[in-house]
């Protein structure tokens, strides 16, 4: 069963990468350079709503229900963008794609918590963070061949039978496990959250695009977001209360950090320090190396999970202040590649950590709704951080510093965060009924 649970994650992590790199050239063929934007924000918009939605119906229904349906919808959506005549079809295929997706990865969390006892969570969790991890290692290449040899199309048309074939394998692993059959009560309020959802989802688009040089538009998604995102999220997180609020702050932080600094990284090196987008390329590929080495000391518990996340969350800070020192021309260009190497081995201790003390901080029917916010805190507190930093690199006038100073201050707030995270005894707080969606105070 852990081969089909992988397979499912890797399928969705590869088709988040693909597409970014096959992008350029669908617009190309397609038209609608305009609407390029959309093809991503659309479908991150469509997931949050997806994540939100898929939390309650696991833990009211089981993952099962869930995790089929986003699977179909997943698949649906890929067929849709894959045979698109016209780039506002291939959109509505990454809306529906985006849905299916969040709906897998959020079921996929209650599915652990359900089949598999606690003390095999940290190995799961590391072998789901190498399935989103290889991806980016091998992805570029593979895609590439398929854009250029069959086209552009079957980045989308070949994901849906690979979807099938490891369906057909988690069907097996799971005949007989205790995956249908809600363990939460029915309760009022479930429109309510999709609707803040809905709101999160535009607040972050709005930060996207504004994060160009429009500041009003910067501004109006981040007050959108101050108001609709806390009440998506465990009371407290905003202040990073101790256990559950504090286990989706360290996520947002740690994501937001690496994430904001990383899509710069690649434009720095090539643009200022003169190196060809292959040899860019190798310094990001030390981080993948690294996270997924550090995930796998995770899943054996070589470290205790204080020192996952401290020691995480320090090395994510030390990569992004070396990185940002290769800016300075005075400094050798050979640094670029051991800093990388050290931010990702920190994200590989932190994130898989993280989500194993999430179902360890859940009550038995709040798995779902928990794992939801920890993933709706990923995705929105980067979604910020990369607006913001992008805003400050454009009003520095490609001031590369500033990108990696934002980054590093963002860093070193998780080393506040992660002692609160990642103490035990504020379990039964945090997995309190009334812990999430009421909103932050």
């Amino acid at each position: 069963m852990s081969a089909g649970l992988v397979a499912m994650v890797s399928l969705v992590a590869f088709e988040y990468m693909a597409v970014a790199i096959a992008m350029p050239v669908v617009a190309r063929e397609l038209g609608g350079l305009e609407l390029y934007g959309l093809a991503f924000s659309g479908a991150m918009a469509a997931g949050v709503i997806g994540t939100v939605l898929g939390g309650r119906w696991a833990d009211l229904r089981g993952p099962a229900a869930p995790l089929w349906t986003g699977a179909v919808a997943f698949s649906g959506g890929l067929l849709l963008a894959g045979l698109a005549p016209a780039m506002e079809v291939l959109i509505a295929g990454r809306l529906v794609q985006g849905f299916g997706g969040a709906l897998v990865n959020v079921a996929l969390y209650v599915v652990v918590a359900r089949v598999y006892p606690e003390d095999r969570h940290p190995k799961i969790f590391s072998l789901f963070a190498t399935a989103w991890v290889v991806p980016s290692m091998i992805g570029p290449a593979v895609v590439g061949v398929i854009v250029e040899t069959v086209g552009w199309r079957w980045v989308f048309l070949a994901v849906p039978v690979l979807t099938v074939l490891a369906g057909l394998m988690l069907v097996r692993g799971l005949a007989g496990q205790p995956v249908t059959g809600g363990q939460a009560q029915p309760a009022p309020g479930l429109l309510r959250k999709v609707s803040w959802a809905a709101l999160t989802a535009v607040g972050a688009g709005l930060m996207q695009y504004g994060s160009g040089g429009n500041l009003a538009l910067l501004l109006a998604g981040l007050v959108l977001l101050g108001l609709a995102l806390p009440r998506l999220l465990p009371r407290g997180t905003m202040r990073a209360v101790r256990g559950l609020p504090a286990v989706v702050a360290l996520r947002g932080v740690a994501g937001g950090a690496f994430f904001a600094t990383e899509v710069i990284v690649p434009l720095m090196l090539i643009n200022e320090r003169g190196l060809s987008p292959v040899t860019a390329g190798i310094a990001l590929a030390g981080g993948s190396l690294t996270w997924s080495f550090a995930s796998w000391l995770q899943g054996r518990e070589v470290f205790g999970r204080k020192t996952n996340l401290l020691g995480g969350s320090a090395a994510i800070a030390l990569g992004i202040l070396l990185m940002g020192l290769v800016t300075f021309d005075a400094v050798p260009l050979a640094l670029a590649y051991p800093s990388w190497i050290v931010a990702g081995f920190g994200m590989g201790l932190v994130y898989p950590t993280l989500s194993v003390l999430t179902l360890e901080l859940s009550a038995p029917g709040e798995q779902g709704v928990n794992s939801s916010a920890l993933q709706v805190g990923d995705m929105v507190f980067s979604v910020v951080s990369v607006a913001v930093t992008s805003a400050l690199f454009v009003a520095a006038a490609s001031g590369y510093w500033t990108v990696f100073a934002a980054g590093l201050v963002i860093a070193l707030s998780g080393l506040w965060i992660a002692p609160r995270a990642a103490g035990r005894g504020a379990a039964a707080d945090a997995a309190a009924p009334e812990a999430v969606g009421a909103g932050a105070r």
